[in-house]
């Protein structure tokens, strides 16, 4: 009995450490992206999903797996073993490499990071329904960017001020917070629904500074600040359908869809002049909205004992807010460019491969070895032109020990964002690398022995 408490009080802390973890990075959140396509609406949003479903492209709205948490689509919570619990912790770093030509100048910056990456619950409340509870990074803004506007003689302001140097600034992210339930309402067709909490808050900070070059003039900067601070409610619902379910193969059809909408963040906007008093001279300025999609994403997945193929196509409806803002001066036209949201069509495939579940001799053969790749489209258009995103994926699921569904697994990831139209229109080409270290602790009676709920007949 003292074993069985010493085990759900270690459990609570850690549960209690991971979750405290990324509301601390909310706070300091700019080391989780870095990227100049963040200082737009709600940020670069994080490819959703735990890591062993991030390594197989992003799949998994059809993955119904004994001891997988699928944060893609809550029916498939209705997978979950009596008297079991699975705990799902994992830990991401990033880096992210810009490369932009400017002015006939190569220009190059980088970034590196670590940080939680998700925390995650599964356990069942009845036969054949199961709750599920996570909290995952959603969005994340991060980015420093200085322009400097040159002297133009011609000019009669320009002429008179000289040089005028431009500083963006942001850090800050949204925190998705999601409960729900899944149930195999008839044999094989599960239902599910999930409520999402978005939290959160992010900083855009604007300095102009002029720089005089006649007599002995000065001018004094303009600082402009931004905050948002984000806390709603959205839903998301999902089904799954497994035409084939045999000792040899599944096949399993899944869709999810949702809600999204604006956040409505609470903003607080104001410039200021530099003067002794800070006084506030302007606010309430436009920007993109901070919103998340709407959402649709089906897919399949098809099993046997060694072979998991997965491909999905996710669509998100971004456009229906028809606000848009401006950049600054486009450094291939001199002009500046509009950005708006556009809707986006992504497409994913996945494959995992198992040599050998169940043998005994060869460790490396009951390893769980995946791949992916993911193409899409960016979800803001910036002069009217869409930017591609490509993303390949790979990874290793390691059990702890024989027979066992507790696991470690390894992920990686590589993308690139912006390479077909970045070029000729002066924006920035840009690269990425992820590294992602997930534990997969499962704990139930049967083959495994991990006997967590079972009251013993002598204390």
């Amino acid at each position: 009995m003292r074993l069985l408490k010493n085990r759900w009080i270690g459990l609570l802390a850690a549960a209690l450490l991971t979750i405290d973890l990324p509301t601390a990075s909310a706070q300091t959140s700019s080391i989780n992206a870095f990227s100049p396509y963040t200082m737009y609406g709600i940020g670069e949003i994080n490819t959703p999903g735990t890591l062993s479903m991030r390594s197989m492209g992003g799949t998994g709205v059809a993955a119904r797996m004994t001891g997988t948490i699928n944060l893609l689509n809550p029916a498939g919570y209705s997978l979950v073993a009596q008297k079991s619990f699975t705990l799902n912790v994992g830990l991401e770093g990033q880096n992210y490499y810009n490369y932009q030509t400017a002015a006939g100048a190569e220009k190059k910056s980088g970034h590196n990071s670590i940080n939680i990456r998700e925390f995650a619950i599964l356990m069942p409340l009845y036969k054949n329904l199961g709750f599920s509870l996570s909290v995952t990074p959603y969005s994340s803004v991060g980015y420093r960017v200085m322009y400097d506007h040159a002297f133009d003689e011609s000019d009669p302001v320009w002429g008179n001020v000289g040089r005028i140097n431009y500083s963006y600034s942001g850090e800050g992210d949204v925190t998705e917070v999601k409960a729900g339930i899944g149930y195999e309402i008839f044999k094989n067709f599960s239902v599910g629904a999930a409520l999402q909490y978005y939290w959160g808050d992010i900083d855009r900070t604007f300095v102009m500074t002029p720089v005089s070059i006649t007599g002995d003039g000065s001018f004094g900067s303009v600082v402009g600040e931004s905050e948002y601070a984000v806390s709603r409610f959205k839903g998301q619902v999902g089904v799954q359908w497994n035409p084939i379910l045999t000792s040899r193969r599944i096949l399993t059809l899944g869709a999810a869809f949702d809600f999204g909408g604006d956040l409505r963040p609470k903003v607080s906007e104001k410039v200021y002049g530099d003067d002794i008093y800070s006084t506030a001279v302007q606010g309430d300025t436009l920007h993109l909205a901070l919103s998340v999609p709407r959402r649709l994403t089906v897919g399949a997945c098809y099993q046997t004992t060694k072979w998991v193929l997965a491909l999905d196509y996710s669509y998100e409806n971004w456009a229906r807010d028809n606000r848009s803002e401006r950049t600054g001066l486009d450094a291939a036209t001199g002009t500046s460019m509009r950005v708006a949201y556009a809707d986006t069509h992504t497409i994913k495939a996945g494959i995992e491969f198992t040599p050998a579940r169940f043998d005994a001799r060869r460790v490396w053969r009951r390893w769980s070895y995946r791949a992916g790749l993911r193409a899409g489209t960016h979800n803001r258009t910036y002069g009217g032109a869409r930017l591609h995103e490509y993303a390949f994926t790979a990874g290793v699921g390691i059990p702890v020990r024989f027979r066992s569904v507790t696991a470690v697994d390894i992920g990686f990831e590589y993308g690139l964002r912006g390479y077909n139209v970045s070029k000729s229109l002066g924006l920035v080409r840009q690269q990425y690398f992820k590294f992602g270290v997930s534990f997969k602790l499962f704990a139930a009676g049967g083959e495994n022995h991990e006997y967590w709920f079972m009251r013993p007949r002598y204390d």
